[in-house]
């Protein structure tokens, strides 16, 4: 079962939502506006369900799992304005073909446990956050009501980039490597603080290494956090990075919490070198299924 857990598609009746806003998030043709981001052109083919599904094909998966664009900053919305943008999201994307599956967003400015248990029941395999959501203890004690469906029905988590702040005169890539990695490497230490205490059960995976956070592990150590030891219920998505970072990173969390993950179609998907046909398969095949369905 080879498995992608960081994909994103947008729907088309999210699409034509999205078209009929005039304030961000809002498309005017294909060129997306966002409040934190210059404006982005938009490849329509990265949202064509028939060429995506041929995508998915050649890249020999059998399991790709979309996601909610979460820098968008849908999730924020007030409930008029997110529901119909949720639902179309997961509307379409669990209609979409094999190899897709889907990870579940929901609305944080009125939180919901009940729409998210809807759309686990639906068959989402778990709930993605906004990292800008879970970046210090009141931001964790906020979402438990929807943690905790995850644990009652043993879901995972996924924590993905929320939306950039403004910056005005940056380049293009500034959210992707500066606010992005910030609010991962935030909502990474702000899980072991405060949110692991209160869901002991839960599963997580953090797209982008986290961010980097664990190669902290020292720096944490020397500053009375603990010896940072390993967690095998929290993953790390290999999104944008390659081989040397990925081994850096094996090397801080060991190969059994790393899951392969690409961002398109954002990034192109990446197979780290990591000398042996194992380390491949646990990135792929076995560590994917553990954050999926916990440990056998």
């Amino acid at each position: 079962m080879l498995t992608d857990v960081h994909q994103h598609i947008w729907p088309p009746a999210l699409v034509e939502l999205l078209r009929s806003r005039t304030t961000p998030p809002y498309l005017d043709g294909w060129t997306l506006h966002l409040s934190g981001e210059p404006p982005y052109g938009v490849d329509p083919a990265d949202h064509d369900i028939a060429a995506r599904t041929r995508l998915a094909a050649d890249d020999g998966l059998d399991l790709a799992l979309v996601s909610l664009s979460s820098p968008l900053g849908i999730e924020y919305l007030p409930p008029a304005q997110a529901d119909p943008l949720l639902a179309a999201f997961h509307d379409g994307a669990l209609a979409l073909p094999a190899p897709f599956g889907v990870w579940a967003s929901a609305c944080l400015s009125a939180a919901d446990p009940e729409a998210v248990e809807r759309e686990l029941g639906r068959g989402c395999v778990g709930l993605q956050l906004p990292a800008t959501a879970v970046l210090d203890a009141a931001g964790w004690a906020h979402s438990a009501p929807l943690l905790d469906v995850l644990t009652r029905h043993d879901k995972p988590l996924f924590i993905h980039p929320g939306p950039a702040p403004p910056a005005d005169g940056a380049p293009p890539w500034w959210p992707a490597l500066v606010p992005y990695l910030q609010q991962m490497h935030a909502s990474w230490y702000a899980f072991r603080a405060f949110g692991r205490a209160r869901h002991p059960r839960l599963r997580v995976c953090f797209a982008a290494l986290a961010g980097l956070a664990p190669l902290h592990g020292e720096r944490l150590a020397a500053r009375g956090g603990g010896r940072g030891e390993i967690d095998f219920d929290v993953f790390y998505e290999t999104s944008s990075y390659g081989t040397r970072t990925v081994d850096v990173l094996v090397r801080a969390v060991g190969i059994d919490v790393v899951v392969s993950g690409s961002d398109r179609p954002y990034a192109p998907p990446v197979i780290p070198d990591l000398g042996a046909d194992a380390a491949v398969h646990a990135l792929r095949t076995a560590n994917p299924a553990r954050l999926l369905h916990g440990r056998a």
